[in-house]
């Protein structure tokens, strides 16, 4: 036994056993008494039994005076369960934060390499990344093995090629610009025009892949190599002439059937929906709500008028269409051209029965899931004026109305005479900032497609005039609008009738002017 180095050890040295016990340990440390069992009737062994003895005794005196105290074992109980609580719950915090940052991380990495949700009710075939390698070859069509093989190819990041296909009921940003431009026939075409970065993908899309693929013979609009020339040279001298409209053309194309149309060239599930996604939009309204701009959608997702995409879309969806009407045709006596969403029938024999052809076709039509436009069907006999997509076909070639050529003459004296305020040719007018001499120098160029002979001497003095007066420089614009159905850039071979071709398609040189407009934002409270 050692010294004890304090008196307050001494003291727990006391409690622990006794009194008695303590001093005698310390006659045996200092000497003064020996060890135990050498002296006879030793009383050293007593008393350290009695020491240990009254030290149980005390511990026990506590423990009983400590448990029937049952408030204060109720606190200890307590006490010891919200440390044990605490110290769980402090391990749980730091276990879930460390599990949440690894799922994001996670999550970060997947995102970046793959996608696999991109709105509600068109995810679901996210994971299905089976391909028809075989078909897509045969085709010469670029395969893909999944999301991040296409943005990749395309040039975009999986955080573009995401934002560019995912559909949101209401969102704060779009990315399309949208403005109006009047019809011919009264009323406005809406465009929907993609942004330059979508609209490059839209554009690899189209050269990569949907001009890839072969159409149909009939079908001449927005195809290399074809327009409207060549379009309307099959019907010349007709007995007949049929002439029908398909009414909302590229709004009847919905996203289901863009994506079947890829699934059908061999793309996988996947793949198909993010073309179809990026292919189509729905149709929105702009809503203004505590100072901030909401995009809301107002209908599926649709073929947006503007989008370089959805002419081919389109051409390639009326495959069977015009397969079936070519039929139709051939079995009647007819030949059959398309050119968009413009249909045209004629016939050389006089027994030609335009009615049973009529029935026909609209029945057809009906079931490729188009409509024919109630206002826009005309049966043109010889005897009359004859036109498919603006050309007059009377004659054994192509040719144009003779009061558009008459009222085109007079523009270009009138210009050359007193230059070019105040005139006006189609929807240019020079008074309201215009480019007549644009204008007219379009539609020359245009009059030298359809008829070379009569347009070159009417091109001549364009470029006089362009020469003498100059042209305004073009402004950038989001989107044009098509042959009927609208949108979407036409291929190099038809730009110039294009140009060319908007005065006389969309209004005489007399009609009144309208600048394109801008939808207007609706409240928020007029669309629930």
């Amino acid at each position: 036994m050692s010294r004890p180095s304090s008196r307050q050890e001494l003291y727990d040295r006391i409690r622990e056993s006794s009194k008695d016990s303590v001093i005698l340990e310390e006659m045996i440390r200092l000497g003064f008494w020996p060890q135990a069992g050498v002296l006879p009737e030793d009383p050293a062994d007593e008393i350290r039994r009695r020491g240990e003895l009254e030290g149980r005794l005390r511990s026990l005196r506590t423990e009983q005076s400590r448990l029937s105290n049952v408030d204060a074992l109720k606190r200890e109980a307590r006490k010891r369960r919200m440390v044990e609580s605490r110290r769980k719950q402090k391990e749980t915090k730091e276990r879930r934060l460390r599990e949440r940052r690894e799922r994001a991380e996670a999550w970060k990495e997947r995102k970046g390499r793959e996608i696999v949700y991109l709105g509600e009710g068109i995810s679901a075939g996210l994971s299905d990344i089976k391909l028809d390698a075989t078909k897509l070859a045969g085709q010469g069509l670029p395969s893909f093995a999944d999301a991040a093989a296409v943005a990749q190819t395309m040039g975009l990041s999986m955080g573009e090629l995401r934002r560019f296909a995912f559909t949101r009921t209401t969102s704060k940003t779009t990315n399309y610009m949208r403005f109006s431009i009047p019809k011919r026939t009264g009323g406005e075409r809406h465009i929907s025009a993609p942004l330059p970065r979508l609209k490059e993908a839209q554009r690899w899309i189209l050269d990569h892949v949907l001009a890839k693929v072969p159409l149909h013979e009939a079908a001449h609009g927005f195809v290399g190599g074809r327009s409207i020339v060549s379009n309307a040279t099959g019907h010349l001298q007709p007995t007949v002439l049929v002439n029908l409209d398909l009414e909302n053309f590229f709004p009847t194309v919905s996203y289901r059937r863009v994506k079947g149309l890829f699934r059908s060239l061999g793309y996988s599930e996947q793949v198909a929906t993010i073309f179809g996604l990026l292919c189509t939009e729905p149709e929105v309204t702009e809503l203004e709500l505590d100072g901030a701009t909401y995009y809301v959608a107002l209908e599926e997702r649709l073929l947006p008028q503007g989008a370089p995409t959805s002419p081919a879309i389109t051409n390639l969806i009326c495959r069977a269409l015009d397969a079936r009407l070519t039929s139709i045709a051939t079995a009647l006596g007819f030949h059959y051209t398309r050119y968009a969403d413009d249909l045209s029938f004629s016939a050389q024999g006089a027994d030609a029965d335009a009615g049973r052809l009529l029935r026909r076709v609209r029945h057809v039509v009906a079931e490729e899931g188009f409509v024919v436009h109630p206002k826009k069907t005309r049966v043109l006999r010889r005897g009359r004026r004859q036109e498919v997509t603006g050309i007059v076909v009377n004659g054994d070639r192509p040719s144009l109305a003779r009061d558009v050529l008459r009222r085109f003459r007079a523009t270009l004296f009138q210009l050359e005479k007193d230059g070019p305020a105040g005139k006006r040719w189609g929807r240019a007018v020079a008074d309201e900032g215009d480019d007549v001499i644009a204008a007219v120098e379009g539609f020359a160029n245009y009059v030298v497609m359809v008829d070379p002979e009569k347009g070159q001497l009417l091109q001549e003095r364009t470029r006089k005039l362009v020469a003498r007066y100059g042209k305004k420089p073009t402004p950038p614009r989001g989107g044009s609008g098509g042959s009927g159905g609208g949108g979407g850039p036409r291929p190099a071979a038809e730009a110039p009738a294009a140009a060319a071709q908007a005065p006389v398609v969309e209004a005489p040189p007399t009609a009144p002017t309208e600048a394109p407009s801008k939808k207007k934002k609706e409240k928020w409270w007029k669309v629930f």
